[in-house]
């Protein structure tokens, strides 16, 4: 077995791991006096060096072992760490997460160690004075090499019951907190080979790459090798709980345990082997997206189907076909459920990054920032959560930059010293709303709309700019209010990628700015992309889908007050006014078409505070739509966020809501 098919498990484990390490950092440099953090820190570091001995990274075993050294040296000696042994050790934690990266690229000599010498010398002061101070620099032990070199080849275990020599059955435990499970158990089989030949493998070398794995193997060992020594060695593999070895080895695992340990055979705890089954896998992600792909071309079938089942029933049909078909459409929506459930993904897996980086832009800055995280259990497709984390990002550290204050000025404005950060998420129906506050200065509304007037972004008579204006124009590619271009802000592209971005993923941004009390960006999503259950609207002979994520309500034109709003058509629906936009208008339907016809459907669509009304020709139908990206051509409206196929294989544009708002 090649251990290098661990690479990708090995680095989801690590991150997971460091992005604990950097929480940890963080709490422990607001409180210095905390002993948990230094111990979970320990713990993470020494998990991180164990899987990365398993797999034959030894440069970054070698640098998680002297981090190792340095944490156990201050666990032990129980005293409050400097304020540069923390940023020594957050300089670490990144020196450790960029190895890990290179090293399953297959570029482990490149990993930059030049840390490790100011970690060395950082764990020489902290040294019972105890112990020998003779040499003249102390190091700490090297980092064990790893188990065995990683081989391409699996170990040769024969199925053979005939054999050539004395043999003795041997039986091992995995330790059921250690990682890798599958690539342990195939270093236990490297060293027992040093023996002899392996027969009788249970369960089969293959299975040791299930996520049903619980470490828990058996084999026949032929040799004459007395059992201590074969023990000893076996247990040099590391993370091994156990090993019997001997003609009555089975037997007495079963004495000791409780359970008969043939992997494969039933047992009342619902694992093989014993114990509970994981009810968790990992999944490739590329296997759920083409899930995703499949189920869409299933829903775009389905519909063709329902409208075939449809007609035939019209024309004097069998009815069981009608039948048939919602019985499918009831099936297949059930497995687009279940599959879209499978790809939903907490915030927190990218949220988690955000302390860290507040953190440090913080202290590049000279301010002080408190951060706070809230709904982290929300959930989002994956495919979402992948793309948001370059726009949040940018809002946060436009947060730090723009928004908090230096201390000194906080405190002349009778503020405290420590300005505060909340990035949040929370459900709304079918969306998922995510802010980022601040309790800052605010957004100068006087100094933005100078500005946008001097390069002509508004007209010289505007005297005051809304939220929404506000909005329009920081996003404007290179606008900025910074007064020089620093390393954190300035160049004009922060709000202007956050802004692209959101509305490329169907959801869109809104500001809330109050002087002297802060400003709040809020960005509202779908909660999945692929398939999104859609209004089929139409405008002359054509047909246009509207995602109901952002629909409020229907009215119909006519039957409501109407007026006009800066220059706009508009309604008056239970006193407030609601500006149109007439479709046919706007795509320049009015002389390629019939007349519109008498009575014509308005769709209300709220993003957050904003409203608008959409003048249709027509309401067709709600199904359930599969979202494909398209380029639009050059020239046409940016009111369109993508296509879908409809059920009679006609396509049909889907209509931006935050385009139309």
């Amino acid at each position: 077995m090649d251990l290098s098919q661990y690479a990708e498990l090995f680095l989801a484990e690590s991150r997971e791991h460091l992005s604990a390490c950097n929480q940890l950092l963080l709490e422990w440099e607001r409180n210095p006096a905390a002993l948990q953090p230094v111990g979970g820190l320990f713990r993470a570091v020494h998990t991180i060096k164990g899987m990365a001995a398993t797999m034959g990274y030894g440069r970054v075993a070698d640098l998680a072992h002297r981090m190792e050294n340095l944490l156990d040296q201050l666990r032990r000696g129980g005293k409050t760490p400097s304020d540069e042994i923390i940023q020594l050790l957050f300089r670490a934690t990144d020196a450790l997460e960029k190895s890990v990266t290179v090293a399953v690229a297959g570029r482990e000599r490149d990993a930059d160690l030049s840390v490790l010498e100011a970690i060395d010398d950082a764990a020489l002061q902290f040294r019972p004075a105890a112990q020998p101070s003779g040499l003249a620099r102390l190091r700490p032990e090297p980092a064990p090499a790893p188990a065995d070199e990683p081989s391409s080849s699996a170990p040769q275990v024969s199925a053979d019951a005939t054999k050539s020599g004395p043999t003795r059955a041997v039986h091992v435990v995995i330790r059921p907190e250690a990682p890798l499970k599958g690539g342990r158990a195939m270093l236990v089989l490297k060293k027992a080979e040093r023996f002899g030949a392996v027969h009788r493998l249970q369960p089969p070398s293959a299975a040791f790459e299930s996520d049903d794995f619980d470490g828990r193997l058996e084999f026949e060992l032929e040799t004459s090798a007395a059992p201590s020594d074969i023990e000893q060695a076996l247990r040099g593999a590391g993370d091994v709980e156990r090993v019997v070895v001997g003609a009555a080895a089975i037997d007495e695992a079963v004495i000791t345990t409780g359970e008969i340990p043939v992997t494969g055979a039933p047992n009342p705890a619902g694992g093989a082997g014993g114990g509970a089954r994981s009810r968790h896998i990992r999944v490739d992600l590329r296997r759920l997206d083409t899930l995703m792909d499949l189920i869409g071309e299933l829903v775009t079938e389905r519909g063709r189907l329902n409208d075939l089942a449809a007609r035939w029933i019209g024309r004097g049909g069998d009815p069981e076909i009608d039948d048939v078909a919602i019985q499918i459409s009831r099936l297949s929506a059930d497995l687009q459920n279940e599959i879209i459930q499978a790809r939903m993904t907490p915030v927190w897996q990218v949220f988690d990054r955000f302390p860290r980086l507040v953190r440090d832009v913080g202290r590049q800055l000279g301010k002080q920032v408190s951060f706070r995280v809230e709904g982290k259990e929300i959930e989002l497709d994956r495919e979402i959560l992948d793309e948001l984390g370059d726009p949040l990002v940018h809002l946060l550290r436009n947060a730090v930059d723009h928004g908090i204050e230096p201390p000194a000025e906080r405190k002349r404005l009778k503020k405290n010293p420590e300005g505060e950060i909340v990035l949040a998420a929370v459900r709304e129906r079918s969306s998922v709303a995510i802010s980022i506050s601040d309790d800052g200065r605010g957004i100068d509304r006087a100094k933005i709309l100078e500005k946008a007037k001097r390069e002509g972004v508004v007209g010289p008579h505007v005297e005051s700019l809304s939220d929404d204006q506000l909005l329009r124009v920081l996003a404007r590619p290179g606008f900025s209010t910074a007064e020089a271009v620093t390393s954190v802000s300035g160049r004009g592209v922060g709000i202007d990628v956050a802004m692209t971005r959101i509305r490329a993923l169907g959801g869109s941004i809104e500001i809330r700015t109050q002087a002297g009390k802060g400003t709040a960006f809020v960005l509202r999503l779908p909660v999945t992309l692929a398939i999104v259950r859609a209004l089929i609207a139409a405008v002359g002979q054509e047909r246009y889908a509207l995602p109901l994520t952002y629909v409020a309500e229907t009215v119909e034109y006519g039957t409501t007050p109407t007026t006009t709003m800066e220059g706009r058509d508009a309604i008056v629906l239970r006193d407030r006014v609601v500006p149109l936009v007439d479709l046919r208008k706007l795509l320049g339907t009015n002389g390629a078409a019939a007349s519109p016809p008498p009575r014509r459907p308005v769709i209300v669509l709220e993003m957050g505070e904003r409203r608008v009304g959409i003048v249709v020709d027509g309401m067709l139908s709600q199904q359930e739509i599969v979202v494909k990206g398209f380029d639009a051509p050059q020239g046409t409206l940016p009111v369109f966020s993508g296509a879908t196929i409809m059920g009679d294989g006609v396509p049909a544009l889907i209509l931006d809501a935050a385009g139309l708002v």
